[in-house]
């Protein structure tokens, strides 16, 4: 079998008045983050990692900010569905979060255990600071680095 791997990033500004969900858990925290779906940095990168590993697209195309079908859209569920489009099977997948706060280090394996349940695969979830620099380090969001392999069926 052919193994191939696939790079996905994702990052949202965080808002007022919404939850903050990252790898399908609620993280506690006093601001969630904006966007279409549930804004789930975490799965979004995954996502992306995996339709790259297949050649199938990105999470943009697959699930357009401008259809509200996709409007709070449980990025779980999005997830699932992108696996549909993926021939062969998912081999593991490495992310990480890239953030000030909030601390993630207590959500990690809730995370990894949700993730690699919905891909029947290895999932390793990291988080790290931006030391204070640029957007991140100000604390205006979250971004999320994620590397998948599939094995081409």
């Amino acid at each position: 079998m052919a193994s191939r791997v696939g790079i996905g990033y994702d990052s949202h500004r965080f808002a007022d008045g919404r939850r903050l969900v990252l790898g399908g858990v609620e993280i506690a925290h006093d601001r969630g983050l904006a966007g279409h779906s549930d804004a789930d940095v975490l799965t979004h990168a995954v996502i992306d990692a995996l339709l790259g590993a297949a050649g199938s697209g990105d999470v943009g195309t697959l699930f357009p900010d401008d259809e509200e079908r996709w409007r709070d859209a449980d990025s779980i569920d999005l997830l699932r569905t992108a696996i549909g489009a993926i021939r062969g099977s998912i081999v593991n997948v490495d992310a990480t979060l890239i953030c000030e706060a909030p601390k993630l280090a207590p959500y990690r394996s809730e995370m990894e255990r949700i993730l690699s349940e919905a891909t029947s695969a290895r999932v390793s979830v990291k988080a790290t600071s931006n030391e204070g620099m640029g957007w991140i380090g100000r604390g205006e969001g979250i971004a999320c680095i994620a590397v998948a392999s599939v094995d081409a069926g």
